[in-house]
C-alpha cells in the first residue's frame, strides 16, 4: 500500500510542509485529492510519491528557470561540495559572483549575499533606514514572512508600525501617502510586477519623489530577476532603483539571495549589522555562477518568454474549444490562469493532474528552459482534456 504522505506530513509538520505556499490547500484548494509529495524532479517534470510523472508549471514557485537538476548546475554544485561548502574565510567565488552581478543589474555597484528573498528584503529596508536615519517605509507587493512589514499573528504591532502598504500602480494613493510621510520617509519598496508589470510612469514618479526627499527606492526583484530579463524588470522598464533584492532564479533553486545597489546607499551596511553564517555557502554560489554561464551562452529570458507565450496560447485554444471562460494574465515568463471561480479552479487542477500536468492555484505559473515544444503540446492536450470534462 502506498504511504499516505499527506497524513504523515500533517501529523509531524504543522501545515504539512515547511514552505507555506506548498501547503496542499494553497496549491490545490481545501478539497485536494491526489499526490501532495514528490520523490524527484528532472527537467520540467516531477515524479510523485505515487510514481506519476507530471509536467510541472510551478517551477518550484519560480525558483527554477533552467530546469530541475540541470546537468551544468548539478556538476558545478558537486564540484563545490568537494571543496567544502563553508569555511573559516570567504571563498573567492563570492567576489567573482558579486562582480558578475554588478555587470548585469543596472542598480548594482555593490552586493551582499543572503539565503532567502525574505532576508534580502528585510536587509534592504534596514540598509535604507541606516542610510537615511529615518523609519517610515512605503511598500507595494509581497516581501516575505518577516516582521517588519506584515501584520501576521504573533507579530507585535510595533514591529510593523513604520510600514504603510499601498495598492500596486495606484498613483493617487501614492501622492497622498507621500504627502503624509513628509520628511519621515526612509524608503519606498515595490515589486515591479504584481500580476502585471508596473506602470512606467508610476515608477518614474516614485524615483523622482525619492530623489526629492532623500528616500531610498528599492525594487524587490526576487521573482523577476533573471526571469523577465537578466538585468531584472528595471532593465526592461528603464527605471533604476537605489537597491534591488534578488533570489529564486538567481541560483536555479539553490538557496541564495542578494541585496545589490549603488555604493552610496550600500555603504550604510557598515553602520548596521547584516550577517549570516551560511550567506556565502559555496554550493549556492557555484549554482549561481552556472546560471550566469547559462545566461551568457543563451538568451534564457527570451526562451522563457517564448515557452510562456506558447503555454498561454495552448490554454487559450483549449478554453475556446471547450467554450469556457478561462484566460491568462501577466508576463509570459510568469503568468496567472484566471478561472471562472474557485470551485472550477480546484476541479480543473485535479483534472490536469490526472492528465499529467501540475499547475497551482493563483499566482504564478512559470515556464523553464527545460520545457520543449513536445512538452507544451502535452500541456495543451491536458488542458483540452480537463476543460472538455
Amino acid at each position: 500500500m502506498t504511504p499516505d504522505w499527506r497524513a504523515r506530513a500533517a501529523a509531524i509538520i504543522p501545515g504539512g510542509t515547511s514552505t507555506g505556499s506548498k501547503r496542499p490547500d494553497a496549491m490545490f484548494g481545501s478539497t485536494v485529492q491526489g499526490p501532495t509529495h514528490i520523490v524527484s524532479a528532472q527537467g520540467c517534470r516531477i515524479c510523485t510519491a505515487d510514481g506519476d510523472s507530471l509536467i510541472d508549471l510551478t517551477a518550484a514557485l519560480g525558483a527554477v528557470s533552467i530546469g530541475y537538476a540541470d546537468p551544468a548546475v548539478t556538476d558545478a554544485v558537486c564540484r563545490a561540495i568537494c571543496r567544502g561548502p563553508v569555511a573559516a574565510l570567504p571563498y573567492t567565488d563570492e567576489v567573482t559572483l558579486a562582480e558578475r552581478l554588478c555587470e548585469l543589474v543596472p542598480s548594482a555597484e555593490q552586493v551582499r549575499f543572503l539565503k532567502t528573498g525574505a532576508e534580502a528584503c528585510a536587509a534592504a529596508v534596514r540598509i535604507a533606514r541606516a542610510h537615511t536615519g529615518r523609519d517610515l517605509v512605503l511598500g507595494s507587493g509581497y516581501f516575505g514572512w518577516l516582521d517588519w512589514w506584515t501584520p501576521a499573528a504573533g507579530v507585535p504591532a510595533g514591529a510593523h508600525a513604520d510600514y504603510r502598504h499601498l495598492p500596486f500602480n495606484d498613483r493617487g494613493r501614492w501622492h497622498a501617502e507621500f504627502h503624509a510621510a513628509g520628511d519621515r520617509l526612509a524608503a519606498v519598496v515595490v515589486e515591479p510586477l504584481v500580476e502585471v508589470l508596473a506602470d512606467v510612469e508610476w515608477l518614474r514618479e516614485l524615483r523622482a519623489h525619492c530623489d526629492q526627499v532623500g528616500a531610498v527606492l528599492i525594487f524587490d526583484e526576487v521573482k523577476t530577476g533573471f526571469r523577465l530579463h537578466r538585468g531584472g524588470a528595471q532593465a526592461l522598464l528603464g527605471v533604476t532603483p537605489d537597491l534591488t533584492t534578488l533570489g529564486k532564479a538567481i541560483a536555479n533553486g539553490f538557496p541564495l539571495a542578494a541585496v545589490v545597489g549603488n555604493s552610496r546607499v550600500m555603504s550604510a551596511v557598515h553602520r548596521t549589522w547584516i550577517s549570516s553564517t551560511l550567506a556565502t555557502e559555496l554550493t549556492a554560489l557555484a549554482a549561481a555562477h552556472a546560471v550566469l554561464d547559462h545566461h551568457a551562452a543563451h538568451d534564457v529570458c527570451a526562451l522563457l518568454a517564448l515557452s510562456g507565450a506558447a503555454l498561454r496560447r495552448a490554454i487559450a485554444d483549449a478554453a475556446s474549444a471547450a467554450d469556457m471562460t478561462v484566460s491568462t494574465i501577466g508576463h509570459d515568463t510568469m503568468f496567472i490562469i484566471r478561472w471562472p471561480d474557485d470551485a472550477t479552479q480546484d476541479t480543473m487542477l485535479l483534472a490536469l493532474r490526472a492528465a499529467g500536468v501540475l499547475a497551482k492555484r493563483g499566482p504564478y505559473q512559470f515556464p523553464t528552459c527545460a520545457m520543449l515544444p513536445a512538452d507544451i503540446t502535452i500541456v495543451g492536450d491536458a488542458f483540452h482534456t480537463a476543460l472538455s470534462r
